[in-house]
C-alpha cells in the first residue's frame, strides 16, 4: 500500500522529505506535485525502478520518454550535449517553469536512456520536487499521471490519485490539489524553440 505523506510547499517537514529520499534510494516509486500536474517519479540511476516506471506506464523502457527533473540547470551537462549560449540564455529565462525542453542527449546519460538521441529536461517552479532533487543529490525520472476519464485528462486530487495507485507506488506526496494542465513541450534540438505540445507554459 502506498504511504500518503502530507508535505506542503510553504513548510516542508524535513523528516518527511528524508523519507521520500530514502524510498527513492531504495528503488521505490513516488507520486509528487509540481507546478503543473501530479507526476510519477523514481531514481534515474536505478534501472529496476526505471523498469517499474515503464511497466506502470505500459511502455518498453527503451521506448519510454521519461523527463528528467532537475532543481536548476547545473545538471544539464550530465545529460545533454554542449548547448549554444543563446539556447542556455533561453532556458535560463524560462526556468524554473512549466516547460519540458527537448535537448540532444550525450553519451554519459543513465543506463535507461542509453539509446535516446534526445532527452526532456524539466525544472518545475515548485519547492517540493526541487527539494527532493537537491536532497537526493541528482535528478529524478518523471512521467505524468493520466486519468482514465475521457474528459478529465489529468487527476488533480491527491487522495483520489492515492486510491488509484495504492498498490503501484510506494509514496504519494499530498500537497493539496494539483493543476490539470501539463507542461509545454519545447524542442530545442535545432537551436530554435519549436512548441511540440502547448501546455501551461507560454513561450
Amino acid at each position: 500500500m502506498a504511504k500518503i505523506l502530507k508535505i506542503y510547499p510553504d513548510n516542508p517537514q524535513e523528516n518527511l522529505v528524508n523519507e521520500v529520499i530514502k524510498t527513492l534510494q531504495n528503488g521505490g516509486l513516488i507520486i509528487y506535485p509540481s507546478d503543473t500536474i501530479y507526476a510519477l517519479g523514481c531514481n534515474i540511476f536505478d534501472i529496476k525502478a526505471m523498469e517499474k516506471l515503464a511497466q506502470l506506464k505500459k511502455v518498453k523502457l527503451e521506448k519510454s520518454q521519461f523527463s528528467i527533473i532537475c532543481n536548476d540547470l547545473s545538471h544539464l551537462s550530465d545529460f545533454t550535449r554542449p548547448i549554444d549560449t543563446s539556447v542556455f540564455r533561453f532556458l535560463k529565462s524560462h526556468l524554473p517553469g512549466p516547460f519540458t525542453f527537448i535537448l540532444d542527449a550525450n553519451k554519459s546519460v543513465p543506463l535507461a536512456y542509453k539509446n535516446h538521441k534526445t532527452i526532456g529536461i524539466r525544472v518545475p517552479d515548485h519547492p517540493i520536487p526541487q527539494l527532493i532533487v537537491e536532497k537526493l543529490g541528482h535528478p529524478i525520472a518523471s512521467t505524468s499521471i493520466k486519468d482514465d476519464d475521457e474528459i478529465i485528462e489529468y487527476s488533480t486530487d491527491p487522495e483520489l490519485i492515492a486510491e488509484k495507485y495504492d498498490h503501484l507506488v510506494d509514496i504519494v506526496i499530498d500537497s493539496g490539489y494539483g493543476d490539470n494542465v501539463a507542461s509545454t513541450i519545447v524542442d530545442l534540438t535545432s537551436g530554435e524553440p519549436e512548441v511540440i505540445r502547448q501546455g501551461k507554459g507560454i513561450i
